[in-house]
């Protein structure tokens, strides 16, 4: 804070002096503010943007008011894209929208062409605009941008001008080296360039990675944090991702690192700004919540700061060091605008913006030129200042649709039109045929009909001796990306299954195995689906037919899953028999909490999760016999 004006004392005849020495300091006190602001940040009284501030103190002592000497700096955010580069189908491809009147809207949302023309309308008028991301922006991709291991995605990126993302789990699927590729480019070690005459050239942003170390060197494999600058104004971003990488990533793609405790990172990283006079701080974290409701415009702070969210960020959030100004997270999908108080009591926005390119999220942070600091003070959820009496006001972040009723951006337009060119030999070739939707991850049940129809392939393409003898199969449900969906995505026709919707859908290429688990390890596996890691957030695999069991969600851990009724074909199953267990090589090594699936003995590694898929989806369908929706009755479920 500056010192408070001199008071100019003397005898009423002296007043002609003291007004003369008032306006002196008081031009010379403007003119200093004036030569400290940057350039941009002067002369803009009437547009609120990027230069007026959050109004004035009010009058010191009886003198004019001083300019306030802060900088709107809009920071616009957005996560999990997963290489979305087209307009995600089904329900993937919409947001919940609550309407005035109570009821929920489905809102067609998303794609790279309409993100970027969302982006670019945003930052009209705002001379500080700085573009965020909080992880997976690659990985578990769509065939347009997967088959070309996300390149696609990290030149739509460029172009849409993205200034820093953090790591998330995803970006390690091909591990540590191929992500160092598209952080620095080069073309693809085995493939080669994917385009005559051009080689990539990687990410313009960096991707940073504060909580990953290489277990030879000790230090972060990329950058632990950036420090954004503009005409003065310095903000810097630390990255990190969810601790419990490892445990849902596969073994080689994680090989050789390690994965440290988000809040020790950042709060580490956060002294270090600080010591280097960075006192504005972000954190874009990897890990995310649940709000309590699904609707992207729901009231996260109702009817108290941040009781409407749980999960792993809240713990997170209350954990971070003051010195982080805002948090910018993701993971989970959901889409969120919360006020998680930091350690100290202070108000602190935590956001969320869904996934594939649906929402970004609108952020002002009000930069205090004197202090380099953000200015934080409680914000009300109708926007208005909560009164902690901090001087100026923080405007509560929104999260807006990415409409698809807005023109497409044409550079984003002709790059997906390039890709396709590419992937078109591939990508529409039929695979088979259904009668109607069969949806995965759009689908929020416990037992998903699409993830049915995956544990039926698997069993089918594994259970033939030569194969591996499968008697049953489990699919991890985050490994179901997107739903099958009847309408036509180009000129294939409604109902036909491409190879790019089977691979959108399964996009990991995990090799299939199957091994030897004994039935009171199948039943471990199951109660692991709510205990343990995945009690708060229950993991519910997707089962083939002939294997059903009772799930009452009214108990709690493990007893949610009624072990008595866990049944094979019709007969309980056998704590002290061998079953031949199909599953991806994720879940065999134990992935997603499920340490029982890790134990399985006398392994059998066969074709690729894709190839069992599409094989199946040929031998069982026709254009005249469509496969459809299974019922999703093998989990029957007490809530």
């Amino acid at each position: 804070m500056s010192a408070k004006p001199h008071r100019i004392l003397g005898r009423p005849g002296d007043r002609a002096v003291r007004r003369i020495l008032a306006a002196a300091a008081g031009l010379a006190t403007a003119g200093a503010l004036v030569a400290a602001m940057p350039a941009q940040a002067q002369g803009h009284g009437g547009d609120g943007h990027g230069g007026r501030g959050h109004g004035s103190h009010g009058q010191h002592g009886g003198h004019h008011p001083r300019p306030d000497p802060t900088v709107d700096v809009q920071m616009l955010s957005f996560n999990d894209l997963h290489g979305n580069l087209e307009p995600p189908a089904g329900s993937s491809g919409t947001v919940a929208e609550t309407q005035p009147d109570g009821t929920v809207k489905s809102v067609p949302a998303g794609g790279a062409e309409y993100l970027a023309s969302s982006l670019r309308a945003a930052r009209k008028g705002h001379p500080y605009s700085v573009t965020a991301a909080g992880g997976d922006m690659i990985g578990a991709s769509p065939m347009l941008s997967g088959l070309f291991h996300d390149e696609p995605t990290i030149e739509a990126l460029n172009d849409i001008k993205l200034d820093v993302t953090s790591v998330g789990n995803h970006e390690f699927d091909e591990g540590a080296t191929e992500l160092a590729r598209m952080q620095n480019g080069g073309c693809h070690p085995t493939e080669g360039c994917f385009e005559k005459g051009k080689k990539f050239k990687g990410a313009n942003f960096p991707y940073l990675a504060a909580n990953v170390t290489s277990e030879k060197t000790g230090k972060p494999i990329l950058k632990p944090y950036t420090v954004w600058k503009k005409n003065g104004v310095k903000i810097g971003f630390i990255g990190v991702t969810l601790e419990g990488t490892p445990n849902i990533v596969t073994a080689n793609g994680v090989k050789g690192l390690k994965f440290h405790d988000e809040i020790e990172t950042v709060n580490k990283y956060a002294k270090e700004l600080d010591r280097q006079g960075v006192k504005s701080i972000v954190a874009l974290i990897h890990e995310g919540g649940m709000p309590a409701s699904t609707s992207y415009n729901y009231d996260c702070d109702s009817p108290g700061a941040g009781d409407g969210i749980s999960g792993p960020i809240v713990d997170i959030a209350k954990g971070i060091s003051p010195k982080v100004d805002a948090l910018v997270t993701g993971h989970t999908h959901q889409s969120y605008v919360c006020d998680i108080p930091d350690p100290a009591g202070n108000p602190r926005m935590v956001t969320s913006a869904a996934s594939f390119g649906r929402l970004y999220t609108d952020s002002t942070l009000t930069y205090d030129l004197r202090t380099k600091d953000i200015v934080r003070t409680a914000v009300r959820a109708d926007g208005a200042e909560g009164g902690h009496g901090t001087a100026g006001t923080v405007a509560r972040p929104v999260n807006h649709i990415v409409s698809r009723e807005q023109p497409k951006a044409q550079d984003i337009t002709a790059l997906i039109t390039r890709w396709n060119a590419l992937a078109a030999p591939i990508a529409g070739k039929p695979q088979g045929f259904i009668s109607a939707d069969i949806n995965g991850r759009g689908d929020t049940s416990p037992e998903t009909a699409l993830g049915d129809l995956i544990a039926d392939a698997q069993l089918a393409g594994l259970s033939p001796a030569d194969k591996g003898g499968a008697q049953l199969a489990l699919m991890n449900p985050g490994g179901i990306r997107s739903d099958l969906v009847y309408k036509a995505s180009g000129s294939e026709g409604d109902g036909v299954v491409t190879y790019g919707e089977a691979f959108t859908v399964q996009p990991f290429t995990n090799m299939m195995n199957v091994v030897d688990l004994t039935g009171a390890q199948v039943v471990a596996a199951l109660q692991q689906q709510v205990s343990g890691a995945n009690e708060a957030s229950p993991k519910i695999l997707q089962v083939s037919k002939g294997l059903t069991y009772t799930l009452d969600l009214t108990k709690s851990g493990a007893a949610r899953v009624v072990t008595d009724t866990v049944r094979l074909d019709g007969t309980a199953i056998d704590p002290a028999a061998t079953y031949r267990v199909a599953m991806n090589e994720f879940l065999a090594g134990g992935g997603d909490g499920f340490a029982a699936l890790g134990q399985g003995a006398n392994k059998l590694v066969g074709a690729s999760d894709l190839d069992v898929f599409n094989t199946y989806l040929a031998a069982n369908s026709s254009a005249s016999a469509p496969i459809a929706p299974p019922k999703a009755d093998r989990i029957t479920v007490i809530k």
